[in-house]
């Protein structure tokens, strides 16, 4: 904005929050003008409505208010050399009065705070080494996976001495062929959606590692279930590889073959049974559409609906295929949401990345890790968006000083 934030009107200050990323104070300051703005203190954000918005005692919102504060200091100040107070003489003279002595002079000095590096940091950084690790962390834990597979398989007892479990979906619908390789589909146009949406977005880094981490955590998780109870095939259409009794190469093989195809059936790549507890697919579906809700604007609802849609379409094709239990579903459905909604709960709520007795979310495994990638995120990340760049994805940067001409 080119004019003065002395003279703001209501919805300059409105205008600025919604630039600076900060559009969740718009509500709590609407009716604030310039003036007003710059005299917000840290006790206005323990009193209603600001401590109902602000996560981080204000600390984000207040950090820009101080530069906007030094900004309008040393406007104020260059006018005041420009209607005749040159030199910091009083009376707008260029020579020293009769009576004017070193004290006058001093008088008119002004302090000019300088903002330390501390106070002009970003709330956001973007911290690709971090998102590395968490990419990492997910790559293990996928290979971990088709690792574990590949052993249940060798587990599964033949269909033919253990017929499938008893399933309510089941008696209600009949098995329709192709309904799986719906669910595929979908699947893959959601993470398509995805990863178009997250390379546009302004926050990738913190974002990208925040969903590393959750299916990364999804897949150890999906490891423990499936390996410590293995559950009979869901039908007598399976048609599952030989056992290979022990034979180490063919496994590696077999699962270098299943790594190569990203898990799917419509690849060619899953022909092994046993992971059925809990059901990876509908994790992907039930986990990007909650991303791609959580990190688009509001205003696109029928981008919500239509990703809603396939995600739904794509689970209930699962059950329709018959080729998982319906208790594998729900389990799914139930620990991915509430893995996704604990993470974003934490992150968003300062006091909630401290440990103490009075969190209760400290005492959880993977809290440290959590700590870690979190540490330096203050507030809600906006879903702000830009054109993705090679100098985005530096993994750190230094913090440069540009010349200051004196005129």
């Amino acid at each position: 904005m080119m004019k003065k934030v002395g003279v703001w009107s209501e919805e300059d200050v409105s205008s600025w929050l919604i630039e600076e990323g900060m559009s969740e104070y718009a509500d709590a300051l609407r009716g604030t003008d310039g003036p007003a703005l710059l005299r917000l203190t840290k006790e206005d954000f323990k009193r209603a409505p600001l401590s109902l918005v602000s996560s981080d005692g204000g600390q984000q919102l207040l950090e820009r208010v101080e530069t906007l504060q030094i900004e309008n200091h040393m406007e104020a100040h260059k006018n005041g050399h420009t209607n005749g107070h040159a030199g910091g003489l009083p009376n707008g003279t260029t020579k020293p009065q009769r009576n004017g002595t070193l004290k006058d002079y001093r008088m008119e000095m002004v302090h000019i705070p300088i903002p330390t590096k501390e106070a002009v940091r970003t709330p956001f950084p973007a911290e690709w080494g971090k998102t590395g690790i968490a990419f990492v962390y997910a790559v293990v834990c996928f290979v971990t996976t088709t690792v574990v597979i590949s052993v249940v398989h060798e587990r599964v007892p033949p269909k033919e001495h253990t017929p499938p479990l008893p399933d309510k979906f089941f008696d209600l619908f009949d098995r329709v062929e192709w309904a799986f390789s719906i669910c595929e589909i979908n699947g893959l146009l959601l993470v398509a959606l995805w990863l178009l949406q997250w390379l546009l977005l302004k926050y990738r880094s913190i974002i990208g590692r925040r969903f590393f981490f959750i299916v990364g955590t999804l897949y150890l998780y999906r490891c423990i279930t499936m390996y410590i109870t293995t559950l009979p095939v869901p039908g007598m259409h399976f048609k599952c590889s030989p056992k290979l009794l022990g034979n180490w190469e063919a496994q590696m093989r077999r699962i270098m073959k299943m790594i190569a195809g990203g898990g799917l059936s419509i690849t060619g790549s899953h022909t092994m049974c046993g992971d059925y507890l809990y059901s990876g697919h509908t994790v992907m579906l039930t986990l990007t559409y909650l991303f791609i809700k959580e990190y688009s604007p509001k205003r696109f609802w029928w981008y919500h609906w239509l990703c809603w849609i396939l995600s739904a379409i794509g689970i209930f094709c699962i059950l329709l295929a018959h080729d998982h239990y319906t208790v594998d579903v729900v389990v799914a459905y139930f620990i991915t949401t509430r893995l996704f909604w604990w993470y974003h709960t934490m992150a968003n709520q300062q006091s909630l990345k401290e440990t103490s007795q009075s969190n209760p979310f400290s005492r959880v495994w993977w809290y440290r890790l959590f700590q870690y990638f979190e540490e330096n995120v203050n507030g809600t990340v906006p879903r702000n968006y830009q054109l993705p760049s090679w100098r985005a994805f530096q993994w750190s940067r230094g913090v440069k000083y540009s010349r200051l001409d004196i005129q």
